[in-house]
């Protein structure tokens, strides 16, 4: 299969995006556009941690289960669960059931709550400048920069766990700091990581 498949509707698009219906809405609605907002980005974050070592259609698949069980994402509402609130996800069928994910989601919470300007706002901190052009192939595309390291590396240090590079990359994909889409792929280029961001 191409890197880039143009589909039954006439619509090129990233050959990962066509495999499944979920993956096209997918692909076609959210994936690489610019996403702002404490609780949004602490979701994004949080389901990249749950997807490591799994596929992420599997997380995708979940989500609805995942944001009824995790109270919407909202940041100060998963700070405050405590023991009761492990046992209760643990036992919980419709999401991943793994208890150091579990744990890391409520710390990272707890962790959110302590930054002085959002999460929001040092996600995007870490945002490159946009590229001169898309990526022509998979290739092309890495599994983690400079960028996504040393975000990792700065959400370790304010206390966040189950963030390495590899999740920091797939996170700046999919909320649009960076724009993975390939050349060719109907998506249209998103706006760029910085605007309103006064950087």
């Amino acid at each position: 299969m191409s890197d880039l498949v143009t589909g039954a509707d006439g619509l090129a698009r990233c050959a990962w995006g066509f495999s499944t219906p979920d993956y096209a809405a997918y692909h076609d609605t959210e994936w690489g556009r610019p996403l702002r907002g404490d609780d949004v980005l602490y979701e994004r974050l949080t389901l990249e941690a749950f997807q490591s070592g799994l596929s992420w259609l599997t997380i995708l698949r979940k989500r609805p289960a995942f944001r009824l069980a995790f109270d919407d994402f909202r940041i100060e509402r998963v700070a405050s669960y405590g023991e009761a609130d492990v046992t209760r996800l643990l036992a919980d069928a419709g999401i991943v059931r793994n208890r150091a994910k579990i744990e890391a989601a409520i710390a990272n919470a707890r962790a959110a709550l302590e930054l002085p300007d959002g999460l929001s706002a040092l996600l995007w901190s870490y945002a490159p400048p946009p590229r001169a052009a898309r990526p022509e192939s998979f290739a092309d595309v890495p599994a983690l920069t400079p960028e996504s390291t040393a975000m990792a590396k700065g959400l370790k240090k304010r206390g966040f766990r189950f963030v390495g590079p590899t999740t920091a990359y797939a996170l700046m994909q999919a909320t649009g700091m960076v724009d993975d889409h390939l050349a060719g792929c109907h998506v249209a280029a998103p706006a760029s990581a910085r605007d309103g961001m006064g950087a």
